[in-house]
């Protein structure tokens, strides 16, 4: 292989000899048979050489390349599938978290309702207790007013009474002290 390469160059130099000693310029359109031989003999050898050295190592690299992307495009392929796997499940996780959040809120709705409706319940409750007590207090009241007036009416008709028997009057000023009293007992200032 190494003495190949050499070789090539002596027989490039031998074909170039010739003309370059002539010193004449060659035409570009005429062809030379001997020429043409040599450059398809140093072609072919080049092939040559070129196949059994620099060939197997350039396709090794090209097909070494290719398995490496074919690796990176499976691999690229396994992410893009486990990120889409991913993101799936990340979504259903999202609309569990979301389902969630809306029970916990609907039972705290729930609870905040039933809490408002016992705190109304117990102050319509505590209401209802002292709108009772209020009233049996104003009742209480009421009963003794009556007991107090009723008191205060016996005091006057002692009173009264005793007014009578003390002045000892007559027929007429009875009915006229009674009358009397009795417009004061109707009418109290």
């Amino acid at each position: 292989m190494k003495r190949s390469l050499p070789l090539a160059l002596v027989a490039l130099a031998v074909i170039a000899g010739p003309a370059a000693a002539e010193g004449a310029s060659p035409n570009p359109l005429t062809v030379d048979g001997g020429l043409a031989l040599w450059t398809l003999f140093v072609f072919g050898l080049l092939l040559y050489v070129l196949k059994r050295s620099a060939w197997p190592t350039l396709l090794g690299a090209v097909r070494d390349r290719e398995r490496r992307l074919e690796q990176q495009i499976a691999e690229a392929e396994r992410n893009r599938a486990e990120a889409q796997r991913l993101l799936e499940e990340h979504q259903r996780l999202l609309g569990q978290a979301r389902a969630e959040a809306q029970d916990i809120l609907s039972q705290a709705k729930a609870v905040a309702e039933k809490e408002r409706e016992a705190l109304l319940a117990r102050a319509r409750t505590e209401y209802e207790q002292l709108l009772a007590r209020a009233r049996q207090e104003i009742a209480w009241e009421q009963e003794r007013a009556v007991v107090a007036l009723r008191r205060e009416a016996v005091d006057l008709t002692i009173a009264a009474a005793s007014k009578l028997i003390e002045a000892k009057l007559d027929t007429e000023s009875n009915r006229r002290l009674v009358t009397e009293y009795l417009t004061t007992v109707e009418h109290p200032s």
